[in-house]
This record gives structure tokens, sequence and C-alpha cells, in this order.
């Protein structure tokens, strides 16, 4: 082989193997400045996720109404009453979900938020969110933990106590709370109850705000 020819090759070569490096440099660049990935494959916060507890369907082309709450919080126990008329009125409207946003504030909110996701993974988070809130007069703004409470409210309603022991105490639970808490601080959630009605914020002045939010994302349909 020429001298010529075979310094060419070389240079070809070369050149190659140039090429390759810097295409995998990057490849590897571009991962690693990714951001990470959420549960459901997202990258940024959202309103609604695959694994929301939803506790109304209401079907295609239904409302959708997210609440982030605290079980402890008064005004979350305030607006029970109205979230349940408005569930009852719109039934079949609406697709209502629930988040969990515990107040650093409240001794007890994350322990109830456990005790509800406990009850989730039983298939029974309806009765466990109703429990909470129409006893919050009892435990909440307690100084000590009610943890044992909200197991007596498990053994009420029927759960598997085995299965809730363990749910409480899996970091899994915590992090599935925490996923919903980062989420709405992320959203501009600051305080409970925060109310999004077809994945838009609502302003609460009054009671009626809720509603009126409903009929008119309902109307713009």
């Amino acid at each position: 082989m020429k001298p010529a020819v075979k310094a060419g090759l070389v240079a070809v070569a070369v050149a190659i193997v140039l090429i390759v490096a810097a295409v995998i440099f990057v490849l590897v660049s571009q991962r690693n400045s990714a951001p990470p990935a959420s549960e459901d494959g997202g990258t940024t916060p959202q309103v609604l996720r695959d694994n929301s507890h939803v506790l109304d369907d209401g079907g295609e082309g239904a409302v959708t109404v997210v609440e982030f709450l605290d079980f402890e919080c008064e005004a979350c126990g305030a607006f029970y009453p109205v979230v349940e008329e408005l569930r009852e009125k719109y039934d079949g409207e609406i697709t209502y979900v629930i988040r969990y946003f515990p107040l650093p504030g409240h001794l007890n909110s994350r322990n109830a938020a456990y005790a509800a996701e406990a009850a989730a993974q039983q298939g029974r988070l309806e009765e466990m969110y109703r429990m909470l809130f129409e006893t919050q007069s009892q435990w909440g703004e307690a100084q000590e933990s009610r943890a044992s409470v909200f197991r007596g409210f498990a053994e009420e309603i029927g759960l598997d106590m085995a299965a809730y022991d363990a749910a409480v105490a899996d970091s899994v639970t915590a992090e599935r709370v925490d996923l919903d808490y980062n989420d709405g601080q992320a959203l501009g959630v600051s305080g409970t109850p925060t109310f999004f009605v077809d994945g838009e914020p609502v302003t609460l002045e009054r009671y009626e705000d809720l509603e009126n939010a409903i009929v008119a994302a309902s109307e713009a349909q």
C-alpha cells in the first residue's frame, strides 16, 4: 500500500472515532442534564396525576375538581359539608379528586394523611376521608400524636389492621403523601383548602366561589 493511501485511511479512521466520541458525549450530557422524571413519566408538577385519588368519576366530559387538603385544617373542615353537597348536587357531572397537603403547623395532619393513604391502599379511602373530617373536632389541634386514634378509625371501618400498620410504617406511603405535597408547593399552593377546576386555581372568597367555578367550567365546555 502506498504511504499516501495508508495515511489517508488512518486519517479517515481517526475522524470516525472522533465523530462517534462526540456523539456519545452529547448523548450522555443530555441525559445528565435532563430533569428527573416523575413517577408517571412527567417532568413538571401536575394538578392531576394518574395515581391521584378520585372520589367521584364523572366520566368523559365531566368538570374535574381537585382539592389539595389537610385533614386537620379547620378551613378544610368548614368546607367539607360544602364539598359533600356539591358532590351530591353535581353527581355524574364532576370528577372529584383529593390530594394530600399536610401543613407543617399541624402536628397530626401528616399522621391523618398516612391513615387516609393506608385506607386507600385497601380501597377504603372514602370511608377514612369522611371519618377524619367528621371527627376533626375531637383530635384536631392536639399537641401530641393521635396516630392511635386514626388506627381506631381503621378498625372501625373494617380495615385489615396488619396491612394498615404496615402501610403507615412504609416509606412508600410517606413518598406518596410527599408527591402530592411537592406538586402542590410547585403549583403555588400555600394553604388549604386549595381547589383547581379543570386545571385552573380557584380564588376562594365565599363558599359559593367553588360552585361558581364548576358552573363556569361546565358552560365553557
